[in-house]
């Protein structure tokens, strides 16, 4: 099923690609984005989150955007992301830093004021992590962080990260003064960054985020 997400995106956006009009110039963009995220982690067996209170963190990073065709575009990121989930009953919460690289295609719809849509896949790997807790911890939480029975509270197991990243927005584009862009984007992992075999606790442990961020590209040519 997994794999199957992954064809369907690369599907649309050949398709899309190939049926748009090729500009006299391509569009060439680079520039920078930051924002905040949301964050909440998908476990099986389930860990009580406050849907309410996800963990807010930074993201920032560089944005690269070609296109030869009026509406289809390519787009890639490098982008810090500051991840982590928050519990409703103890009152824990973590931090976990990653790198990732979005690569999309980028579907745009205008002139010079233009809504677009973002779809693509991503990877990602943990830089840093670091357990922010409530103090003083709760005497029974305590005794069982101790003693190992509390499976979330272990250490990353597997840094490395997969998945699936949509976004929309809307940006202007200026003669002379660049791209102004601000964009709503969902991203949700397929990978655990638990073991996930029929012998560890947890079946899955994926990220799932939230992002608002705001980007200025400067665009390298322009059709005439």
């Amino acid at each position: 099923m997994k794999h199957h997400a992954f064809i369907i995106l690369l599907i649309f956006c050949s398709v899309s690609a190939f049926a748009q009009k090729r500009l006299l110039r391509p569009e060439i963009s680079f520039g920078a984005q930051g924002g905040y995220m949301a964050s909440m982690v998908n476990f099986n067996p389930s860990v009580a989150q406050q849907p309410l209170k996800c963990y807010l963190g930074p993201t920032a990073g560089l944005v690269f955007r070609y296109a030869e065709h009026k509406v289809c575009g390519i787009q890639v990121e490098l982008n810090y992301m500051q991840r982590g989930w928050r519990e409703s009953n103890t009152g824990y919460s973590r931090q976990m830093d990653y790198i990732e690289i979005p690569m999309l295609c980028h579907l745009s719809f205008g002139r010079r004021f233009r809504g677009f849509i973002n779809l693509g896949p991503q990877v990602g790997y943990l830089l840093h992590e670091k357990e922010l807790t409530a103090s003083p911890l709760p005497n029974a939480w305590a005794d069982k962080l101790s003693s190992k029975e509390v499976h979330q509270y272990a250490q990353t197991e597997k840094p490395f990260d997969w998945g699936l990243a949509g976004g929309l927005g809307v940006y202007y584009r200026s003669r002379l003064a660049g791209t102004y862009q601000l964009e709503a984007r969902f991203n949700y992992s397929l990978g655990s960054f638990f073991r996930s075999t029929q012998m560890d606790y947890f079946s899955a442990a994926n990220h799932m985020n939230l992002s608002l961020t705001f980007a200025y590209l400067w665009e390298f040519k322009r059709k005439k």
